[in-house]
């Protein structure tokens, strides 16, 4: 995909229909991250729910989706939400925290990090230029890791509220890019025609996957730790 001063984004040019299912990443530094973070996750306290965030990175980095998220919008709103709302909690689950920590800072640094990359010219940018998108998808994955590790070392009822709170934050993104009126993301001008839609009903259809899909894992953690709350509560009566 070229782009700002001419540089290519890591995922490659936009692909068409009829070749995006060919478009597998065999990139040589990926796969050996891929093996790093393998070794580590055999090597937590819950290795295979570990190596279960482990196959999620490679749907995301190796998969045809790679190179999908390049042309469609929605479909990086796909990416983003197996990073930081079904990988990152398989991480954390299979590498736990020893204590309990305050939440709120996880809580605010991995919010402000997500809606950061959802300003248009971080974007744009980060689609044009690897080393931008490898800071965005790192940033990502890091500051969601450390929010979930946080929640599932934390008392239940904070870990709930946090867990709502999050889930709330994700939908509101999701709401804005859905009732936007005119489209973001310069990245994607003519990108989504070859598709099918327009450049706007790819952004609403992104945003309509945050703000429902998207807030599935946060709604369900919410509910498994209300109940965990519910039954300590119902055992003390």
């Amino acid at each position: 995909m070229e782009g700002i001063g001419g540089m290519t984004g890591y995922c490659g040019a936009a692909p068409l229909p009829t070749e995006w299912i060919s478009r597998w990443n065999f990139d040589p530094l990926l796969l050996l991250g891929l093996m790093l973070c393998a070794a580590f996750a055999l090597r937590t306290k819950h290795p295979q729910i570990a190596m279960g965030g482990v196959a999620l990175l490679a749907l995301a980095f190796v998969s045809p989706l790679c190179a999908l998220s390049v042309a469609l919008f929605s479909a990086r709103a796909v990416h983003h939400i197996l990073i930081v709302a079904v990988a990152a909690p398989l991480f954390a689950l299979g590498w736990p925290s020893c204590r309990a920590h305050s939440l709120g800072l996880p809580l605010l640094v991995s919010t402000v990090t997500l809606w950061l990359w959802h300003v248009p010219s971080l974007y744009d940018r980060a689609l044009v230029d690897s080393a931008t998108y490898w800071v965005m998808q790192g940033s990502l994955l890091a500051t969601a890791l450390w929010f979930w590790r946080a929640l599932f070392a934390a008392p239940a009822v904070p870990a709930m509220l946090a867990a709502i709170l999050a889930m709330v934050q994700m939908g509101m993104l999701g709401a804005l890019l859905t009732f936007a009126t005119q489209p973001l993301y310069q990245a994607h001008i003519g990108t989504t025609l070859p598709w099918g839609m327009d450049q706007l009903v790819d952004q609403q259809l992104a945003g309509l996957i945050m703000w429902t899909p998207g807030v599935i894992p946060y709604a369900i953690i919410a509910a498994f730790v209300g109940r965990r709350l519910w039954m300590r509560a119902g055992i003390a009566a």
